[in-house]
């Protein structure tokens, strides 16, 4: 059998290919058969190199397809692609020789479900809410009186002479400046961004800026759903007004405004105001205010003749009359407590200068008393012991003083009570040591 294997020379077919050769016939036939065809899947194991290609994987349940967009097709694709993302792509099959494998290079590529335009714009919205562009706290309000407006639109368009017919009509001194810029096609989001900014550079003052344009399909007014518009009336100092397209159209330039009109006549009327209706507005209030004084008026006359019919201003002095009276008691009553507080004083004054003369020594001296005294010393003598035989004593009397010397010195048991001048002579005068005694 091993034998029967083996070939001879002879058994070999007329035409050997090379890998390389068999390789080509494959890719000419792939390339010719598949030169155009539409495949729906699911993308997977997406990349992007910085050199801008897009190379992915479309798969379904039961396989996978290699496949790769060229930079210049992928800077097309309004959308962002990626893993998970089923779409409907466009291409031709080519096979790449130095690793035998084949790929469906991607001419156009369309989400699947949902138009590329509608899936892009969806996109965008989300990533610029979850910056916050679109929030209501940010938006600024109107002047009511606006005296220079900038319009950025078509100068040939319907809504540059819609916006003029209103505004004259309704306001005259209102100066409105046009700002020529293309609504639509390739490059006309740039036009406008850079419009927007030109407008916040002027030096004249600009009071509002309105976005505007007529009606049309997604893919018409696709300019005002551009990131760089976006972002440019995100970054106006002017309060911006946005007046894309019909009431159905709703762009991201309308959610990013701070006023959004359906229509570039309803922007006109948003902006500028109406003469008819500030002229009713200015007879209301007039006659709101004339209404109010004459009230404020007939009030405040009122409470005059309440006021001139108080006792208090038909008699003046009265208040004054009495308030005199009432010191006039007051100084009576004052008068009188101060005599009764001096006399009481007096009375008080008396009665202690009693007490002190009948506790003064000098008063104890005159009823017969004397105050006896060593020599040179103010210390009264109280005991006797305290003396020596001939010591000089000094006698105070009431009247005088005596200066003498101690003959001899008993103590109080050695003196009989006989010999007291108390028992032989009640009036007799004591000295100091008798009183201690």
């Amino acid at each position: 059998m091993a034998q029967s294997a083996i070939h001879t020379s002879s058994t070999f077919p007329e035409q050997i290919l090379t890998v390389a050769e068999l390789t080509e016939q494959i890719k000419d036939l792939l390339e010719a058969g598949f030169a155009s065809v539409w495949v729906a899947g699911e993308i997977s194991n997406l990349s992007r190199p910085q050199s801008g290609h897009c190379y992915l994987t479309l798969k379904d349940d039961t396989a996978q397809l290699r496949g790769v967009i060229w930079r210049t097709t992928a800077q097309r694709v309004r959308f962002d692609l990626h893993d998970g993302l089923e779409v409907i792509c466009h291409g031709r099959i080519d096979l790449y020789a130095p690793r035998g494998t084949y790929q469906l290079v991607i001419d156009q590529v369309q989400p699947k479900g949902l138009g590329a335009l509608e899936l892009a714009l969806r996109q965008l919205r989300e990533r610029l809410a979850a910056e916050g562009l679109f929030d209501a706290a940010r938006k600024r309000p109107l002047q009511r009186f606006p005296r220079r407006i900038a319009v950025v639109t078509s100068p040939t368009g319907a809504a540059v002479r819609d916006f003029l017919q209103v505004s004259v009509r309704r306001w005259r001194g209102v100066e409105v400046l046009i700002v020529p810029v293309r609504v639509q096609g390739d490059g006309a989001a740039l036009e406008v961004a850079a419009a927007i900014a030109l407008v916040n550079r002027l030096t004249v003052p600009v009071d509002c800026l309105v976005v505007a344009r007529g009606g049309g399909s997604l893919e018409d007014l696709w300019a005002f759903n551009e990131e760089v518009v976006v972002r440019a009336i995100h970054a106006s100092r002017i309060p911006v007004v946005s007046a894309i397209g019909h009431e159905i159209d709703v762009t991201l330039s309308d959610l990013v405004a701070d006023v959004r009109a359906l229509t570039p006549s309803e922007a006109a009327e948003l902006v500028v105001p109406a003469i008819e209706e500030t002229v009713q507005r200015l007879r209301q209030y007039h006659s709101r205010l004339t209404a109010a004084l004459s009230g404020r008026t007939k009030a405040a006359r009122a409470r005059i003749e309440a006021l001139a019919s108080r006792r208090v201003l038909r008699r003046p002095l009265d208040g004054v009359h009495d308030l005199a009276r009432r010191v006039d008691e007051l100084a009576v009553r004052a008068a009188r407590a101060v005599r009764l507080a001096a006399t009481h004083a007096q009375q008080r004054l008396e009665h202690i200068a009693a007490r002190l003369e009948s506790l003064s020594p000098l008063a104890v001296l005159g009823r017969g008393y004397s105050l006896t005294m060593r020599v040179g010393s103010r210390e009264p003598l109280r005991d006797a012991s305290r003396l020596s035989p001939g010591e000089p004593i000094v006698t105070r009397f009431a009247q005088g003083q005596a200066i003498s010397r101690v003959e001899t010195v008993e103590s109080s048991a050695a003196i009989p009570q006989s010999d007291s001048p108390h028992s032989s002579w009640p009036g007799a005068p004591r000295s100091a040591a008798d009183d201690a005694t």
